[in-house]
């Protein structure tokens, strides 16, 4: 891959890709992160999911040659490897240990969003806020029964997750600071009780 690639420098909020783009290079995040977005007609925003170094993105076109599926924007200065599809295409036929990672990974984003679609048709808008705190949580290394989130996520960016609007998230989260439940500091938000909100979850999902 970095014998038949190129390396890219891309700043802070930067758009490498457009929803319906015709492209099919795909790309590494050799250093910095990316979000996933999509938006609708009137201009509400769908969090996909957010990736950092040693993460694809982009290998769906690769592989079915359609447009793109969302756009995918810098959340910070970033190192980006691209290579073309036909290159792709030759390390996952050569390399069967890439082609099994890429396997796992695109049945975990079908697990995941097969998840999300249960939660949007059954939960509602607290629920579903609680849900992505928990797996926001276990993004982290929690350590007794409890999980710093950090950097802390926008109200937006939870809303956008969730199918809500900010107000909602606001509303949600003070609330579960003032139960203890969470706690807030300039860049971390800390669940103090993981067990007490995997119970919470696990109640409205079963």
């Amino acid at each position: 891959m970095a014998r038949h690639g190129t390396v890219e420098q891309h700043p802070n909020n930067h758009l490498i890709l457009s929803h319906r783009d015709q492209g099919s290079d795909v790309f590494m995040i050799i250093s910095g992160q990316v979000r996933a977005t999509h938006y609708s007609r009137n201009g509400k925003e769908v969090t996909f999911r957010e990736l950092g170094a040693g993460e694809l993105f982009g290998e769906l076109s690769a592989i079915d040659g359609k447009p793109r599926s969302a756009h995918v924007v810098t959340l910070a200065d970033s190192t980006i490897g691209r290579m073309s599809a036909e290159v792709f295409w030759t390390v996952l036929r050569g390399h069967p240990d890439f082609a099994e990672l890429m396997l796992e990974k695109l049945t975990s984003q079908v697990r995941l969003l097969s998840d999300r679609v249960v939660e949007f048709s059954t939960l509602g808008v607290k629920n579903r806020i609680h849900t992505e705190l928990l797996r926001l949580a276990r993004e982290q290394e929690p350590s007794d029964n409890r999980a710093d989130i950090s950097p802390v996520p926008t109200h937006a960016y939870i809303a956008s997750r969730v199918s809500t609007h900010r107000e909602a998230v606001t509303r949600e989260l003070n609330g579960l600071i003032q139960s203890g439940l969470l706690e807030k500091k300039k860049r971390t938000l800390t669940v103090t009780d993981l067990l007490r909100l995997t119970k919470m979850v696990e109640d409205v999902s079963n």
